[in-house]
């Protein structure tokens, strides 16, 4: 069964087989590495560009503005700020032409926290991809939504930014990519590069099939009657796990949603969950003022403040300029479970 990193490669494989994708480039991402995550390994078509963020963008709008289907990624999102008006450009486009210039361009970049990567390697981007009005923004926290999503970014004629929760690159689900092997060990011995010469590698690809995960609908990770979490990326495999010891525990049964898209997101779903529970938390890592959280919260109590129970709430990243490199600073910074533990129980506990 396939990782998040692997299942990624496996749906750019697909894009590059049956969706016209044609260049796959970045720091790294070609041969001999394949990515810093290994998500580009084999992939016929990826090649590596200079150390050049600006240039990397530049280079994508021009091939999606000419009629190719790229792939771009930035090797860190930390690195991506450099980038906004390239962004911008990308968003802005078609708006500003009436349709006339589409641009079918995917910019993936590893998000978040959780591998001790210090300021430079821990940032979420979150609140900063949601104000970059016309493209469209997604956030997988399981393989298989990975590779829908993946597969839905490249074949979209808009600017698709893929959010990787870099924690979550090596975790694995529980649900099967159509085509792919059950096998763990064999799937890994026919489609990871060797430890050492790989010169003469090649993958031998399973014959993965279409999966489309809608871009703009969200996933109910747990159904439930007493509370919500809405959230996304890397928070969501945690709140879900929090979820069921709650449940098991017979201290609250809580709905998870998981967004999956940020733009545009799927208010139907948490709209119909907040009016079935009456209290919710909003979660997510990215630093808590001008949070893309607290957007949701305001619209919560502008649609839905005479049908909550209790005050809603939100759970995310402490304002600070960076993530440390101290497991305690990291820690500190950004939600952890017993964090998640802690405002569930508040919001469960709350009388109405």
């Amino acid at each position: 069964m396939a990782n998040m990193a692997q299942a990624i490669r496996l749906a750019l494989h697909y894009g590059e087989e049956h969706l016209g994708v044609k260049e796959i480039f970045g720091e790294d991402v070609g041969p001999p590495l394949g990515g810093v995550f290994t998500a580009t390994q084999g992939l016929k078509t990826a090649w590596n560009s200079p150390l050049d963020e600006r240039g990397i963008m530049g280079a994508a709008l021009g091939l999606a503005w000419a009629g190719s289907r790229p792939v771009a990624e930035i090797q860190f999102v930390d690195y991506i700020f450099n980038t906004l008006d390239l962004l911008k450009l990308c968003a802005n486009s078609t708006w500003c032409s009436g349709g006339k210039f589409k641009t079918p361009l995917v910019v993936m970049t590893p998000t978040g926290s959780g591998i001790h990567g210090s300021i430079y390697h821990s940032h979420s981007f979150d609140s900063v991809a949601t104000k970059l009005h016309g493209m469209k923004v997604v956030c997988p926290s399981t393989p298989i939504d990975a590779y829908g999503l993946m597969i839905a970014a490249i074949k979209d004629d808009d600017p698709v930014l893929y959010l990787k929760p870099k924690a979550l690159l090596r975790s694995r689900g529980e649900e099967l990519i159509p085509g792919e092997l059950a096998d763990e060990k064999e799937l890994r011995g026919m489609i990871d590069a060797p430890i050492g010469d790989r010169s003469k590698w090649k993958p031998r690809w399973p014959e993965v099939k279409e999966h489309l995960v809608p871009i703009g609908k969200a996933r109910i990770s747990k159904a439930g009657a007493d509370a919500t979490v809405v959230t996304h990326g890397r928070m969501a495999p945690i709140a879900l796990e929090v979820a069921k010891e709650l449940a098991a525990a017979g201290e609250g049964d809580v709905e998870v949603i998981d967004m999956r898209s940020l733009i545009p997101y799927d208010w139907q779903a948490i709209k119909e969950s907040i009016r079935k529970t009456g209290r919710v938390l909003f979660l997510n890592e990215e630093t808590e003022i001008s949070n893309f959280g607290e957007h949701l919260f305001r619209r919560t109590v502008d649609e839905l403040f005479y049908e909550l129970k209790v005050r809603p709430r939100l759970l995310a990243g402490k304002a600070t300029p960076g993530v440390g490199l101290s497991p305690g600073l990291e820690y500190f910074s950004v939600p952890q479970k017993t964090d998640v533990e802690r405002s569930l129980r508040d919001l469960l506990s709350e009388p109405a």
